[in-house]
């Protein structure tokens, strides 16, 4: 089997992956019509409004971030995903019948998502550090990218037929859809074979268990590095939601077919970039440095498109440059992560990456509605080129970053580090 695709010969994974593209379709199919249903259905284009959606559903992140980081660590995360994933579609079943029925309102919207946040708090740690036990360690960088690859094809297809049945049946049927998705990814956790899964040791009981993973990434300057670099990037550059629709509404005056169009195209860009992940052997922070730079730069030029179709093209680098840069922080977080520490410190990076959105998306909303939705991707250019002031910054100070010229063209080089070791000196300290 190809490099790219190596951790797909596990059985395990293979079932998890299969149940994970069709719930991740459902779910983008959700995110979409939930987005265009608080923009044109329930306000009048108020992008303030969809940011306060997005806080809700992703700040539980940050806040409930000392019990999910040691629900993850501590409980059998094969049956905590069970729970999480049911009472997901549980949700997505109640939003669509309040949809159908033709009764929604603007805060019904808001419950929901705040509950779906809550539930998505303790799913996602868990859900992101049960790869190790389906792939192994020896294949865990190449599972996490194929993770990214099934969630970016799910937004690939999952927006562009959203968009379609939006305009033939409206945005509640995307919520049914939605719930009857997770079926999948339960039957595929009720099919894994359990004798397979690779062992864990889960972290022992004990007082001061979350300060102890806090004082484990503070004793990691390249784990504050990465951290560091995903809040700016994270709070105020991964608003796609509130970027593409308020372009498409408020710039190019398109419906909802359009929207979906365009989330479908960035997402082609993030099924490359999680493609390109998937080859490497191993993710370094340079990789890191790189994504950040061309999504600021991507970004620049996205909020310049005077039209749809050179707006659509650049989304594309939009995507690859977001996917790299992801992809990559989570590689290196997990792979040089002590294992009885990883469920805390991956919902660590998961609430500065998700739960950020409780401060930015509604400061982007605001930027979008005040100045315009130009100026609110000006904002999340910005952040990538900060993001990159980190990286140069950490290479310097702690990996000695040194350029020289050669023939005309710029040389750089740093010191290697040893990953396994820095973990566990700090897991000591």
């Amino acid at each position: 089997m190809s490099s790219t695709f190596r951790a797909l010969r596990g059985v395990n994974y293979r079932l998890w992956a299969a149940g994970a593209i069709v719930s991740n379709t459902g779910t983008w199919m959700q995110r979409t019509g939930q987005d265009w249903l608080v923009l044109t259905g329930l306000t009048n284009h108020n992008a303030t409004a969809v940011g306060v959606v997005m806080a809700l559903q992703f700040g539980p992140q940050a806040l409930l971030l000392p019990l999910t980081g040691l629900a993850a660590d501590r409980l059998d995360r094969r049956k905590l995903l069970l729970v999480t994933q049911a009472a997901m579609g549980a949700l997505a079943l109640g939003l669509g019948i309040l949809t159908v029925a033709g009764l929604v309102r603007l805060w019904h919207v808001y419950v929901f998502a705040l509950l779906l946040g809550c539930v998505s708090a303790f799913d996602a740690p868990a859900r992101q550090t049960f790869v190790a036990e389906l792939a192994g360690e020896a294949d865990l960088s190449n599972a996490v990218a194929l993770n990214s690859t099934s969630f970016n094809l799910a937004r690939m297809i999952g927006p562009a037929i959203a968009g379609m049945l939006i305009a033939a049946v409206g945005s509640g049927w995307l919520f049914l859809v939605n719930a009857a998705s997770f079926g999948a990814v339960l039957l595929s956790l009720l099919l894994l074979r359990v004798d397979q899964l690779h062992g864990r040791t889960a972290a022992p009981r004990a007082p001061g268990r979350f300060a102890e993973g806090l004082h484990y990434v503070w004793q990691r300057p390249d784990l504050r590095a990465i951290l560091l670099m995903l809040f700016l990037i994270g709070t105020f550059g991964l608003n796609f939601p509130i970027f593409i629709s308020t372009m498409c509404v408020s710039v190019f005056h398109a419906g909802a077919s359009s929207y979906g169009f365009l989330t479908s195209v960035m997402a082609l860009g993030s099924v490359t970039g999680a493609l390109l992940a998937a080859r490497r052997a191993a993710p370094r922070i340079a990789h890191l440095v790189g994504g950040a730079a061309l999504f600021g730069v991507a970004t620049t030029l996205a909020a310049w498109m005077p039209d749809p179709v050179r707006f659509a093209f650049t989304l594309v680098f939009v995507g690859v440059a977001a996917q790299t840069f992801t992809t990559s922080s989570n590689s290196l977080v997990q792979l040089s992560t002590e294992p009885m520490l990883r469920g805390r410190v991956m919902a660590i990076l998961l609430a500065i990456a998700l739960g950020t959105t409780l401060i930015g998306a509604p400061i982007i909303g605001w930027v979008a509605d005040t100045f315009g939705p130009r100026w609110a991707l000006g904002v999340g250019a910005a952040s990538g080129y900060a993001a990159v002031l980190v990286g140069i910054h950490y290479l310097v100070r702690h990996r000695r970053l040194r350029v020289r010229l050669e023939r005309g063209w710029p040389r750089w080089s740093i010191d290697p580090v040893d990953v396994a070791r820095a973990a566990t000196r700090a897991g000591r300290n």
